[in-house]
């Protein structure tokens, strides 16, 4: 056998290869479907789904609730705003009561007061310290710089999760923030009054 028949032969082989990889790559998304639908694997990322009914176009069906929610307790959250320089910075509501591993949001707005643009960042800080932990944001407007021209006003979002593994002996959390402008001297973590984010007294007694 020639050296160019040879490679010819290789050739071949490695196309006949290359397109049986191919093959069944295709075909694992309809059977990874397929093993979703008959298991339940991945439902709870599922807004919805789709299932047979007496119309041609069936019927919704809402997924199951997520049962990491921990219904049998609440922790209040309380929210601090600390703005250092002249602008306005505030939550949209000052408290509320969530369960563990409960998704909520929440809104802080943010307005530039003077007669300059202005880049700003936020840091946060959390009392009691050890809720830090298990204080789980998914969106968070303190991890990115933002550009407010002269007057401007925006809303943004924080969406968090609090870890159902948390201390029983938490029963309320502050999640404070301090927004300062980028290029300046960073601010150090506000002090939040201990009395906001006490743990349980009655713990341990």
């Amino acid at each position: 056998m020639t050296a160019r028949s040879a490679n010819t032969q290789m050739l071949g082989k490695l196309a006949v290869i290359a397109v049986g990889m191919f093959a069944f790559g295709y075909a694992l998304v309809p059977i990874y479907e397929r093993i979703c639908e008959l298991t339940g694997i991945n439902i709870l990322a599922l807004s919805e789904r789709q299932v047979p009914g007496n119309g041609a176009a069936g019927r919704d069906v809402p997924a199951p609730r997520n049962t990491q929610v921990d219904r049998s307790r609440t922790i209040t959250v309380e929210f601090d705003a600390n703005a250092r320089g002249p602008w306005k910075f505030w939550p949209a509501q000052r408290s509320l009561q969530v369960h563990p591993g409960e998704l909520t949001t929440v809104m802080y707005e943010f307005q530039n007061v003077q007669n300059r643009r202005m880049a700003a960042q936020a840091i946060p800080s959390y009392a009691p310290s050890q809720a830090a932990a298990h204080f789980n944001k998914l969106e968070c407007f303190c991890f990115d710089q933002y550009t407010l021209e002269p007057g401007e006003k925006k809303q943004w979002p924080v969406a968090f999760v609090i870890d159902p593994r948390i201390s029983r002996d938490v029963t309320t959390i502050t999640l404070s923030y301090t927004f300062f402008e980028v290029g300046g001297r960073t601010p150090p973590a506000p002090v939040t009054p201990v009395a906001a984010a006490q743990v349980n007294p009655k713990a341990g007694t």
